[in-house]
């Protein structure tokens, strides 16, 4: 699984759900601002907990553990974290506004729309928003956050807005994280002046001169935007074509999803040790403070026709040491590793202090439960050492749970380009990519009915333990993914058969397996997976080392970050050959998996004595190579 995240997992979420504490005797005017808040909304299912009580008696949210709902000590509603529940309708912010010690509010993934909320500077002790992963559009007003000086972070990715950025930001001097991505915002950054952290444009419509006091923020969080210029880009001297040229290369060095995931992981991991209590809570005092939230249980009774279905875990294998209810799943503490493109990743600790990896689909209806079911236990049969194991599985129609066993030292992504590259010297990677193909080889031997056994093989997929032995995952999901979410984000569907044809094949996999190897040698991240749909063309990091090394194969392509052997080269240059061999375009000249492997294991972490690198003949030779030495096509 993904132990990649996204800047939205500053909020820590969970998929707990708890049982409701006896209510105690409180005022209830926030119940009585909650519920008017309610009544503006639509698809609000997700909210049946939110009731009045009967005959006069007073209910307290925070007691009564209303779903997102969160409270300080002395029971005032400080947070709402509602998120994931398909939430439509008015963000009612008059209602919002009697609630005067709020201060984070999120409607993450949900399905508002229209124009920005009217009012939400009424919110003077808002201190972080989230809206990211909605419908809304337009542009938002220029006065849109004025006096909100208490506000401190705000993402509002994923959505349609256009316009300016509001310059109503500027005078906010708590402000420090922004998260802009994937809308249609145009015209010029504002000049902040405040000390801005982290600062997310990715594929909007900016143009001009990125302001000086941005210059830190990485580049990749400005790619997409082709009118801008100016450190962290290219100088705005630069002829436009230079700058297409530069921003490719700059967006295929450390790309915006990889970063996104890599530094919310860190910032995960290292506020988030303890354990979570069974009781919402608040896990830091800062002003960008994160808190966990807690699902409710649910109360309403269950259609007859889906008794049964409701509550039950299945593990895949007999003979599972490993064995815990649902209920003990999901009240268990919890923390978010990830929210990638095709689920989102949980760390939760069991009972007896056992960690287990949840990872939560929504996209994943293709088969019927009977069918489901079969394939999962099918997954779980595959052990081998370089795979994950899966230990359970929940299935309901419209959401399921995959469990697996947590490995605690994080992803190969997060190595290479969030550590940059800490304790990856090249004995490691090596070992690395040949745990990589093994793990690929069984997948393929076991798996020989699945046109791709794989098919999300990449970096943030590969988990290392405290040896640095990788672990694949999220592997062979693609029979039970629907079919046009698996299009839009699988590395699979970014392959060049598929951009060609509109076909992938078992030598997908290879591919996918050449651009780990390019990844691993050069440290970039490839910056065709950012884009949905049909990825591959020239802008693919193949295409980066061929034009690099089409003349003469020499090292200056490698991570400079890659130490700890001498007289390596020789070897390393063996595996980019490799991993470009399978990259090749056409289909018929890529290499098959078992020859990939073969010449993986020939590897070894110096150059042989014997190994006569000018030598002619070999395609291994680092002189300048011919077309008749190493032949392959990067374009179709």
């Amino acid at each position: 699984m993904a132990y990649y995240i996204i800047p939205y997992s500053f909020l820590i979420i969970t998929l707990l759900f708890q049982s409701s504490p006896a209510p105690v005797l409180s005022s209830d005017a926030d119940a009585a601002v909650l519920l008017t808040f309610k009544s503006f909304l639509s698809n609000s299912d997700g909210l049946r907990n939110w009731e009045a009580a009967g005959n006069n008696v007073p209910v307290n949210p925070c007691t009564a553990n209303w779903t997102g709902v969160h409270c300080t000590d002395d029971d005032a509603v400080d947070k709402l974290t509602l998120e994931n529940i398909g939430l439509s309708g008015k963000i009612d912010t008059d209602s919002l506004a009697k609630l005067t010690k709020l201060k984070a509010l999120s409607f993450m993934n949900n399905s508002f729309e229209g124009e920005f909320p009217s009012g939400i500077n009424k919110l003077i002790s808002l201190r972080s928003l989230y809206l990211a992963y909605n419908k809304f559009s337009g542009a938002i007003p220029d006065n849109a956050f004025f006096g909100m000086g208490a506000l401190s972070q705000i993402y509002l990715g994923y959505n349609n807005f256009n316009g300016s950025i509001p310059s109503s930001l500027l005078p906010l001097s708590k402000l420090s994280k922004l998260g802009f991505e994937y809308n249609k915002f145009d015209g010029k950054i504002p000049d902040f002046s405040q000390d801005i952290v982290y600062f997310n444009v990715i594929n909007n419509h900016l143009t001009g001169r990125i302001p000086p006091s941005l210059a830190n923020i990485n580049a990749s969080f400005f790619a997409g935007n082709d009118g801008l210029c100016g450190k962290p880009l290219a100088s705005c001297k630069t002829s436009k074509k230079k700058i297409i040229i530069i921003a490719a290369v700059v967006a295929a060095c450390i790309v915006a999803l990889a970063a996104i995931l890599i530094f919310a992981y860190l910032r995960t991991r290292k506020n988030n040790k303890s354990t979570l209590s069974q009781r919402l809570q608040v896990t830091s005092t800062k002003p960008e403070t994160r808190f966990a939230v807690t699902a409710q249980k649910e109360t309403v009774e269950p259609e007859p026709e889906k008794r049964g279905e409701i509550g039950k875990l299945s593990f895949v294998r007999d003979d599972c040491s490993e064995r815990f209810e649902l209920q003990d799943l999901l009240r268990a503490s919890a923390e978010i590793l990830g929210n990638g493109s095709i689920g989102a990743s949980y760390k939760a600790i069991i009972g007896d202090g056992s960690a287990m990896v949840v990872k939560r689909f929504r996209e994943m209806n293709k088969l019927g439960k009977d069918e489901f079911d079969e394939h999962m236990k099918r997954l779980g049969s595959l052990l081998h050492r370089n795979l994950i194991p899966l230990v359970a599985f929940y299935f309901r129609k419209d959401e399921k749970l995959l469990v697996s066993e947590f490995v605690d030292n994080g992803s190969l992504a997060t190595y290479l380009h969030g550590k940059r590259g800490a304790g990856l010297n090249w004995p490691n990677r090596l070992k690395i990519i040949k745990g990589v193909a093994k793990g690929l080889e069984h997948l393929h031997k076991t798996l020989p009915d699945l046109p791709v056994p794989h098919g999300h093989l990449q970096s943030s997929n590969v988990i290392l333990d405290q040896n640095f032995d990788p672990l694949l995952s999220d592997y062979a999901l693609l029979p039970v993914l629907n079919t046009d979410h698996a299009q839009q984000f699988m590395v699979a569907y970014k392959s060049p058969e598929f951009a060609q044809t509109d076909r992938i094949s078992r030598k997908t996999d290879v591919w996918s397996l050449g651009i780990l190897i390019l990844e691993i040698l050069t440290g970039k991240f490839p910056a065709n997976y950012l884009r949905k749909g049909k990825g591959g063309g020239n802008s693919d990091l193949a295409a980066w080392v061929n034009s690099v090394v089409r003349e003469e194969w020499t090292g200056e392509v490698f991570d400079m970050n890659m130490r700890g052997t001498k007289n390596g080269e020789g070897e390393m240059l063996k595996l980019l050959k490799i991993g470009m061999c399978c990259c090749e375009w056409k289909l018929e000249k890529r290499w098959d998996l078992r020859k990939a492997v073969e010449k993986i294991e020939e590897l070894k972490e110096r150059d042989s004595e014997s190994d006569d690198l000018n030598s002619s003949g070999d395609i291994y030779s680092s002189r300048a190579m011919t077309d008749d030495d190493f032949s392959f096509s990067i374009n179709a």
